[in-house]
Formats: structure tokens, C-alpha cells, sequence
């Protein structure tokens, strides 16, 4: 191990866990400059191995660098500065350090280079992401919380379980390409393949992410909406690309975002819904496995963090200051807070792909990544799912929130340090819009590609014309009424719960009659050994025989009956 270089992620959590010690505005530079320093490490690591150590006769890597680990860092330390500067007005003591544990640890999954590291940050972040959601410390969120957690222990156990069986059958513990092109060859691969797609947010599991993010702090919900999933397409690029299950996984996210987030009546939901669509052209693109694919996956990836943290920024704002997250209850807002609006509708055409935006730039780059692989119906599905994008998150979020029919609301705008920290994520969502050349200069392949032709920017735009036209054609049909959208996380908080309970009950009446069964069958056994106690001395001894047996049971039984009531 060289100690010339400083592991940033392990700066941050070390940081975070000194953070609530400081106060006033000491604690605020630092809740700004903490990952703003880890930045400027992460520049410092250089590519190959920069610390490894023996562990159970494997030699591990806890740091290295290269571009691709090298970008996703980048994007995660800026994260962390922007969503800690939109958080200082946070009440919480708790949620910007966790925030910060959870951040540094999806920085330590980017700069592992071998999976025994790997798996114990991938951990971390479940615990440093379920206390953000627990630290709004009301009981939908603990009770969202829980769930969470129980999704991403599940994935973490047979995360665990496919890296184990891994490194018994190679002997190797490096975590480089696992499986590309086709599928994997091993049940290890396979498993591994799951735990990486459960926290992308992948079906059948995907309402884990809509239940969850919601429920978080008004500052929370834009720290959840970073890591997690993005942490996912980045160990998916590194160990499966080219897998062709990926590309159905993709699209299955793509329409399934889509279609529940135009039922939405929550802006959150609506977001966190956005959220599986977004990760859905990020793993298609990982599935075709081609350079111009992989570097649109992670150019998209990048955008997507700088972007949606800014509409739920612009979200956070409102909820703030209206206490109201239902699009049926909201309305008129761009009257008293017009620099929010403005931030969310900069937002909200960035990710509908908008010429001179940042999502113009990356997400592009997947599609002519399925055209240039002569993939007709991929390329058809992403073009069609474009369309979908601005009608759910370009067109209905800030239509709803800001723009429909007057609720009357008059809200201020929220404090400075919010406003601060959406005017530099708009800043961004711009700059790479107009200059894309510092973000391709980042990504891992040599980018061949120019967004702005004349036969590209025409076509986007009209298929942005016609979704609009389109939504507000049907804009009586997409009249926000106080609904409740069902999905499959009704499994797991309503039919398991319900299951189990019944279940419990059954096997406690079971119980209930055994002992009562037991207990009969016990009297008359002792009342049998006092009628032949004097007559016959060995029928006595049989019937004592059978009467301690049924004594026995009937203890088990009722040590049973109480242990599982």
C-alpha cells in the first residue's frame, strides 16, 4: 500500500462522521467544502492500483483509478456538494452526514478493484441511504425505510452469495469484465447480475425506488435519486457489457417509468418513477455493449444525476414551502416563485432530451448506438420512450406544479442557499448542452459522435413538438384526480403483511387446539393412572409412562404457542 494517495471516499465518510460535531456557519463551509476537497482527490488517483493489501489469502484493491471509475466519482463528489449546499437549511442533524457516508461509499464502489471492497461499500451505501430516508423522522418514512432496507439486504445477500461462489470457482477476487455479450455462464455470475440489478431499480423489484424516495426530507429525496441507481449502471458498464438481457431489462424499465409516472398524481412519485425510465436507456444501452453505447450509458448516467437532482430541487422547494406534494393541489406557483419555476422547467426540458440541454448531448448517444447496430426495434422503443419522457417529466411536472389553473398558493421562494444550489445545477445543465466536448473528454472510449446536425436537431424537435401537441390534446385525460397508483410494492406492504398474519393466526388456532388436545388426552391419562394404581401395578406404570409423555408435550406445545404468537 503507497500512502502518496488519499482514498477520497473514505475522506468523505470520515468527514461525515465529524460533521456533527461543528456548528453554525463552521459546519456549513464544511457541509460545501468537504466534497468539494474530495473532488480534488479524486483527480488524484492514478489509473491502475493505488492500495492493495493481502485479505484471506487474496490480494485486494481498495483503490484504483482509471477514467470510467474516474467519471462516476466525479459526478458523486459534485452531488455531494450540491445536494449538501441545498441542505443547509436542513432541521435534521443527521441527514447531511448520512447523506455523506452514503455518497463517499458510492465513490468507494467506483474506485474498488476487487469485490471483497466492492461488496462492503455497496453495503455501506444501504445504511448510509436508508438513515437519509430515516432521518425525516416521520412514521411513513420509517415505515418506508424498513422496507427499503429489507429490499437492499435481500440484494446485498445474494450479491454476497454470487461474489462468493465466484471467487471459489476463478480463485480471483479482481473485479473487472465478468461476462460480456450473451449471458452469464455461472450461477455466481448470475447472482451477481441480480444484486447489481436490484439496486438499478430493475422489475420485478422496481417499486422499491418510487415507494422509498418519496418519503424522504424535502433535501433527502435529491440525495436518494443520485447514488443508489447510478452506482448500479456503473458496475453493470464495468462487469456486463454486451449483455443482451440488459437491452429488454432497459426497455421493460423504459415504458414501465413511463406508464406509472403519467398515472401519478405525487410530483415526487412522478420523479422517482422518471427516475427507473432514465436508468432504463442507461442499462439498454449497457445491453447493446458497443463503445458508442457504453459512452452514452455513462455520459447519460453523469447528466441524469446533474438533472434530476435539479427537478427535485425545484420539487423540494415546493414542498418546503406549501407543505403540498399532489399535483391536485398545486398550481400557479411560477407567480411568486418564478426562479424555481425556472430552474424546474431548465430541468424538465434537460431530461426530454432538449437541443442546447445536457441530456441532449448523452441520451442520443444510446439511440444512434442501436441504429449504428442495425437494432431497428431498440431504436424504434427508444425514439417512442423519448416522446414518453416529455410528456411525463417534461411537459406534466412543471405544468402541473407551476403552471395549471391558479390554486390559489403564494408561497416565497425558498432561502438562499436553495436557490444557490439550483442556479448552479441549471448552470450545468446548459453549459454541457452548448459544450459538450469536457464531458465526452471523460468517458472511457474515444467519442466519435456530433449531437448537432441539422437531421438530428430537426427530428428531436419535432418529436418534442408532437408530444407536446399531444399532451395538451389529452389534457382532459390527464386531469390529476387524488388517486392511488398500485404497483408491485402493494406485495410487499400490503398482501405479504396480510399473508403473514393470517398465516400466523392459522398456525396459532393449530397450536391452540394441539395443546388443548394434549391437555385432555394428559387428564385422562393421570385420571387413568389413579383407577388402576391399586388394581394393576404394570397397567399403572404404562399409563404413567404415557401420562409424562403427554406432560411433556404439552410444554413444548405451549412454549411453541407463545414463542410464535
Amino acid at each position: 500500500m503507497t500512502d502518496l494517495v488519499v482514498h477520497p471516499g473514505l475522506v468523505l465518510i470520515v468527514g461525515a462522521l465529524l460533521l456533527p460535531g461543528l456548528r453554525g456557519a463552521l459546519r456549513s463551509a464544511a457541509v460545501v467544502a468537504l466534497p468539494l476537497v474530495v473532488l480534488a482527490l479524486v483527480w488524484q488517483v492514478p489509473d491502475g492500483p493505488a492500495w492493495q493489501a493481502r485479505f484471506l489469502d487474496h490480494t485486494i484493491t481498495p483503490l484504483q483509478g482509471d477514467k470510467l471509475s474516474r467519471l462516476f466519482a466525479t459526478i458523486f463528489a459534485l452531488m455531494a456538494a450540491g445536494g449538501g449546499l441545498f441542505a443547509l437549511g436542513q432541521k435534521s442533524r443527521l441527514e447531511v452526514p448520512a447523506a455523506f457516508v452514503y455518497a463517499g461509499s458510492a465513490i468507494g464502489v467506483t474506485l474498488a478493484g476487487d469485490l471483497i471492497t466492492l461488496f462492503v461499500f455497496w453495503e455501506l451505501m444501504a445504511v448510509g441511504s436508508t438513515l437519509v430516508l430515516w432521518s425525516q423522522g416521520q412514521d411513513k418514512a420509517y415505515r418506508a425505510a424498513r422496507r427499503y432496507l429489507m429490499i437492499h439486504l435481500l440484494g446485498g445477500v445474494v450479491l454476497f452469495a454470487g461474489i462468493t461462489g465466484h471467487i471459489v470457482q476463478t480463485g480471483s477476487v479482481a473485479f473487472t469484465l465478468l461476462s460480456s455479450g450473451g449471458t452469464p455462464d455461472s450461477l455466481a455470475l448470475w447472482l451477481i447480475l441480480i444484486g447489481f440489478l436490484v439496486n438499478a431499480g430493475a422489475p420485478p423489484l422496481s417499486a422499491w425506488l418510487p415507494d422509498a424516495y418519496p418519503e424522504a426530507s424535502w433535501s433527502g429525496t435529491v440525495f436518494l435519486s443520485a447514488f443508489t441507481t447510478k452506482t448500479a449502471v456503473y458496475v453493470l458498464i464495468r462487469g456486463f457489457p454486451g449483455t443482451e438481457l440488459l437491452v429488454g431489462v432497459g426497455l421493460f424499465m423504459v415504458f414501465y417509468g413511463i406508464v406509472y409516472a403519467l398515472l401519478e398524481n405525487d410530483m415526487r412519485r412522478i420523479l422517482a418513477y422518471s427516475i427507473v425510465n432514465q436508468v432504463g436507456f442507461m442499462i439498454a444501452g449497457i445491453g447493446i455493449g458497443t463503445e458508442m453505447a457504453l459512452n452514452g450509458a455513462a455520459a447519460h448516467a453523469f447528466t441524469h444525476i446533474i438533472y434530476k437532482a435539479l427537478l427535485l430541487m425545484s420539487a423540494g422547494s415546493v414542498l418546503l414551502m406549501t407543505d403540498r406534494r399532489k399535483c391536485s393541489e398545486l398550481g400557479g406557483l411560477f407567480h411568486t416563485m418564478p426562479l424555481t419555476t425556472a430552474c424546474g422547467t431548465i430541468g424538465a426540458l434537460a431530461i426530454s432530451s432538449f437541443p442546447l440541454t445536457s441530456g441532449f448531448v448523452s441520451k442520443s448517444m444510446v439511440s444512434q448506438a442501436a441504429a449504428d447496430g442495425h437494432l431497428l426495434t431498440v431504436w424504434l422503443l427508444l425514439t417512442a420512450a423519448s416522446a414518453g419522457v416529455f410528456l411525463h417529466a417534461g411537459i406534466k411536472f412543471p405544468w402541473f406544479v407551476f403552471f395549471q389553473k391558479d390554486a390559489g398558493l403564494r408561497p416565497a421562494e425558498p432561502p438562499a442557499s436553495m436557490r444557490w444550489a439550483m442556479l448552479c445545477f441549471a448552470f450545468l445543465c446548459i453549459a454541457l448542452g452548448v459544450w459538450a466536448e469536457p464531458l465526452y473528454a471523460l468517458l472511457p472510449y474515444a467519442v466519435k459522435y456530433e449531437p448537432y446536425t441539422w437531421a438530428h436537431v430537426l427530428a428531436q424537435l419535432q418529436l418534442l413538438l408532437f408530444s407536446g401537441l399531444a399532451f395538451f390534446v389529452m389534457l382532459p385525460y390527464l386531469k390529476r384526480t387524488l388517486t392511488i397508483t398500485l404497483d408491485a410494492d402493494w406485495l410487499w406492504r400490503r398482501l405479504l403483511p396480510a399473508a403473514w398474519h393470517g398465516l400466523s393466526g392459522v398456525v396459532g388456532g393449530l397450536w391452540q387446539g394441539l395443546v388443548r388436545a394434549a391437555v385432555a388426552a394428559l387428564t385422562q391419562g393421570w385420571a387413568a393412572v389413579g383407577r388402576h394404581a391399586g388394581a394393576d401395578t404394570r397397567l399403572a406404570r404404562t399409563w404413567s409412562i404415557r401420562a409424562m409423555a403427554m406432560s411433556a408435550l404439552v410444554v413444548l406445545l405451549g412454549y411453541l404457542a407463545l414463542y410464535y404468537a
